[in-house]
Formats: structure tokens, sequence, C-alpha cells
């Protein structure tokens, strides 16, 4: 009986022990990723929510937003600069992503995202922008235009998600967005996962391209790996079928002027299953498919995404 207590004794202090040592390592990952990735624009109040914004050049008013498991470097690491050329752009990091504050504990919806969003680009004076999102941000996109049509010029849904999918949820979401995964394995994946395991995870988003030179050491994916982010990235993609099925009756609705961009060679958001229904359920809506590009196209085809946008902001009449 004492060696039965004294072993479970020693059961509790080695997962005590382990459990202290990888939150601490956490806390040493996160504030790495802080130190090398600091914010690249300023931090504003809106309602209370601490968001980030980038801002540079002049002219008509551009949001870009960014996808899943991002942040808004992935806008500047080249298409911002190029489109700031003609256009004051603004980026934003979404909740709980990069260093936009976290809106609650089960994930922001893209209603919520939204709002938040077009309140941080009216304060900053962009009262009607074009919104250009990519991938998930394609999804936060929609709902800006479903939910504040006074507050949306045109819109350019890029390899968006828009309408509902039978594949399951990817095995990683499915834990880390349990109260098990987000207790025991998001600290563990913050405090140990190797820089090659990043750099695998970048490059298996951009098939059959491969990431720009550069991108990997511009994009910060350090950030999303602290446990805030992990978490909230998790609720996000965990909640966002059922989010898409409830905003799909409203698509018809949207009267910005839309652009759709999407690569033929999409496997990560099926052409077949999103845009090519999108273009139908949006009155008046224009796509461009690209040949062959994959789930990356701001990157592996950015004359196209600026040309979408030009469009949109000519129909918009602000070109």
């Amino acid at each position: 009986m004492r060696l039965g207590i004294k072993a479970l004794l020693a059961l509790v202090v080695t997962v005590a022990a382990v459990a202290a040592i990888t939150q601490w390592r956490a806390g040493v990952q996160e504030t790495r990723a802080e130190t090398r990735f600091p914010p690249e624009g300023d931090l504003l109040t809106v309602d209370g929510v601490t968001v980030h914004a980038v801002v540079m050049g002049s002219g008509p008013d551009l949001v870009l937003i960014h996808g899943a498991s991002g942040n808004s470097r992935d806008m500047t690491f080249s298409l911002a600069p190029r489109l700031a050329e003609r256009y004051r752009v603004i980026m934003f990091d979404r909740p709980g992503l990069g260093y936009t504050e976290r809106l609650n504990s089960t994930g922001a919806s893209l209603n919520q995202q939204a709002t938040l969003l077009a309140r941080a680009a009216g304060q900053l004076g962009a009262d009607k922008p074009i919104v250009m999102g990519h991938s998930y941000g394609g999804a936060v996109a929609l709902a800006w235009a479903i939910a504040h049509p006074e507050n949306i010029a045109a819109l350019v849904a890029v390899s968006a998600p828009s309408n509902p999918w039978t594949t399951p949820l990817d095995p990683l979401y499915r834990v880390t967005s349990s109260w098990w995964g987000k207790l025991f394995v998001v600290p563990l994946l913050t405090a140990f996962v190797s820089e090659d395991r990043i750099e695998e995870a970048i490059e298996s988003v951009f098939p059959p391209q491969t990431p720009p030179k550069g991108y990997e050491d511009h994009i910060g994916a350090l950030l999303t790996l602290r446990r805030v982010s992990m978490r909230a990235n998790a609720d996000q993609r965990a909640n966002l079928l059922d989010e898409i099925e409830r905003q799909l009756p409203d698509y018809a609705n949207i009267t910005a002027p839309t652009e759709i961009v999407h690569g033929t060679a999409d496997t990560t958001v099926g052409l077949s299953i999103h845009s090519e229904k999108l273009v139908h359920q949006i009155d008046g809506a224009v796509l461009t498919r690209l040949d062959g590009i994959g789930h990356m196209p701001h990157h592996a085809a950015e004359d196209d995404v600026v040309a979408a946008i030009d469009r949109a902001a000519a129909r918009a009449g602000l070109r």
C-alpha cells in the first residue's frame, strides 16, 4: 500500500514538473516570437479591444484581411507595398492573431470579426473601403459585405471558403479546439514545435507553388504558435463550417461590386466547392480562375490579384 502511495505521489510530482517546464518553455518561446516579430503598425482601441493596424500608401482606402494561422505580415510581404503606390492600404491582425486581442474564449465569429474590423477601419477614417480577404479572411470579408453594406465600396474574395463542404475538420484543429487540447496539447506545441516543422507547415499551404524567397523569414509564424493565438485560431476553424452555413442565404443581399479570384489547383479551399458557386450567389460577381495556381494567389499570381482589386475599385467608381 505504501509503495502504491509513493508511486502515485511520484507520478503526480513528475506530471507537475513536466507541466511547469512546458509552461515555462512556452512563455520563453512566446517572448522570443514577439521580440523577433514586433508589431509593424499601431495598436488601436476599438470598443475596448486592442487591434493591430498597419497603414501604408495613399489613395482609395483598401483593407486587406489575412487567412487562418496568419497575421498582417502575410500582406505586408509584397502585396501591400505594391498596392500602396496608388491605394491607402490598411491591414489588420484578426482577433486572437498577431497583435489583435482575442474577443472571447469560444472563437470570434465571422460577423464579430467583420464588425470589429469595420469599426477599426472607420476609426482610421476608412468609412467605405474596398475589402479584400484571403482564405478565412475572405469569409470575414463576405460577412463584412453582408453585415455592413454601408461600410464597403467593393469586395474582393481570394481563395475564400464560402459554401458548405463535407470533409472533416483537420485532426490538429479537432484536438486544439477541445477543452483538453487547449489545456494540455497547445502548451506542448507552443513549447516544443521545431523551426523545421514550422517551415514544413508554411510550405504545405503553397503547392503546387513554393513560398517566395524571404517569405518564411517575414511572416512571423512563431506568433501563431503562441498559446492564445493557437486557441483562437483553432476555435475559429472549428466553428467555420457552421458559420458559413448560416451566412450562405445572405449572399444574395450583397450589393458591393464583387471580384472573386481562385486558383484551379487549390486543394485547401476547392474552386468547385466554393467560388464556382459563389459567383452565382452574388449578383454581378465576376470570377477569375487562375490556371495551375494553388491556395496563395496573392503571392503566386500577385499580378492577377492586383488586377482584380483594380477592377473592383473601377466598378466602385474609385479609379
